[in-house]
């Protein structure tokens, strides 16, 4: 009993570091951030955070880790689930940006992650992480293209990475350009939109030919 209780303290603990740490984070941005001022803010030691984390990188990615980010997740299921893959595609992108624009935990994350890190020295194993992280979504849309363009018996206008890349950069985009003004246009509408822009000019989608 006295050892259960001690693991779910310091269980505790280490969910108190890593809200404050998200609060401070989004605040006042990752370096201006030090671990006292997580400790402070926690109600906790430098000590315990050493206890937890072996530095700043390593307690921003567990941060990270708390939330799932629903594009990388769901991209990774296109491939394996027999969904047609634009569907998937086209499924995974939007319950992605619908999962950004409402849940306010994961918006608080990509903002931190996207407009308040700076990829100096100490936070080399962030950039390391995010890069991890971007390439295994770029391989999953590479993937899913090019899967589509087999079953369809059709050539991709651009090399599928090529074209994986540029998809994923122009939803990195919009995210980035949401999160400044999320008032400014509504984020699943415009991704799926953008989307069908984007399939068109790659040769797997036709236009919509609208009655003159």
């Amino acid at each position: 009993m006295v050892a259960r209780s001690t693991k779910e303290e310091a269980q505790a603990t280490r969910h108190r570091l890593l809200d404050a740490a998200e609060r401070l984070f989004h605040r006042n941005g990752v370096s201006q951030t030090s671990l006292q001022h997580i400790a402070t803010e926690a109600g906790a030691t430098r000590g315990a955070i050493y206890w937890h984390f072996k530095d700043k990188a390593d307690l921003f990615n567990a941060m990270m880790e708390r939330v799932t980010l629903p594009l990388e997740q769901s991209l990774q299921q296109v491939a394996t689930n027999g969904v047609e893959p634009l569907v998937g595609l086209k499924e995974s992108l939007r319950n992605a940006l619908v999962q950004m624009r409402d849940d306010a935990q994961l918006r608080r994350v990509v903002e931190i992650a996207v407009q308040k890190v700076e990829y100096v020295d100490e936070l080399h194993a962030v950039r390391a992480r995010h890069l991890a992280v971007r390439n295994q979504c770029v391989g999953d849309i590479q993937r899913a293209l090019r899967l589509a363009a087999r079953q369809r018996g059709q050539r991709l206008r651009l090399p599928a990475a090529v074209a994986a890349a540029g998809l994923h950069a122009t939803i990195d985009g919009l995210i980035f350009n949401w999160l400044l003004d999320t008032a400014a246009f509504d984020l699943p509408t415009l991704g799926e939109q953008m989307l069908e822009l984007y399939l068109i000019g790659l040769g797997l989608r036709e236009p919509v030919q609208r009655n003159k």
